[in-house]
């Protein structure tokens, strides 16, 4: 197999999301793959309580069901006033049947009269590499500190980035464009910290 026909199992469902990588990382001369071009339909049940455990948990059951170099993650919003939730439940916060917009407007009301000094949050992402055979390759984080909004404001992004605000910016993260949301956002942080283990991984190493 030469270097042009690597793939890279990238572990979502979310075309957006593994674009968003291969934008992160740049051109690696691979193929990025999610789990549905993959062929996986069953999902890993992310049952740790923290980042880092559902990452590696991820990676490497997808990377034993496939033989693939996979990359995995997991993040969450962590807001001080909530004492660091939802957290790892950030993507299931409301319960079952619950949209982004549902999730960010259950916030906001957990926030109804708190001030802006005390609304401080951070979008935390843990980012895993697992070898083709499951043994974890390495872990890396990304943090991105912000402020959660008294509303929503933009258009972009997913999730809870239309209500976190950006002080040195002046905006949400849903208002930036996507490059410079990619070099400064926890996922964006967490690929750059990884990347020198996947380019070894990539060369053999």
């Amino acid at each position: 197999m030469t270097h042009l026909t690597r793939r890279l199992l990238v572990a979502t469902h979310n075309k957006g999301k593994a674009r968003e990588y291969a934008e992160i990382l740049g051109d690696l001369g691979i193929a990025w793959l999610t789990l549905d071009e993959a062929g996986v339909s069953d999902d890993v049940a992310e049952t740790e309580d923290t980042f880092r455990g559902n990452a590696v948990l991820k990676a490497t059951a997808y990377a034993q069901q496939t033989g693939l170099l996979t990359l995995a993650d997991d993040s969450g919003l962590e807001v001080d006033a909530l004492g660091g939730r939802p957290g790892v439940l950030s993507a299931r916060y409301g319960g079952p049947g619950t949209t982004a917009v549902d999730r960010y407007q259950l916030l906001l009301a957990e926030l109804a009269g708190v001030p802006t000094e005390r609304r401080t949050a951070r979008f935390h992402c843990v980012a895993a590499l697992a070898a083709p055979d499951g043994a974890l390759l390495g872990t890396a984080d990304g943090v991105c500190e912000g402020v959660i909004a008294l509303g929503p404001s933009g258009d972009g992004g997913f999730g809870y980035d239309p209500v976190f605000y950006l002080p040195q910016y002046g905006l949400t993260m849903a208002q930036l464009d996507a490059a410079e949301k990619n070099r400064i956002s926890h996922r964006g942080r967490a690929a750059a910290a990884i990347a020198p283990q996947l380019h070894r991984a990539l060369a053999g190493r």
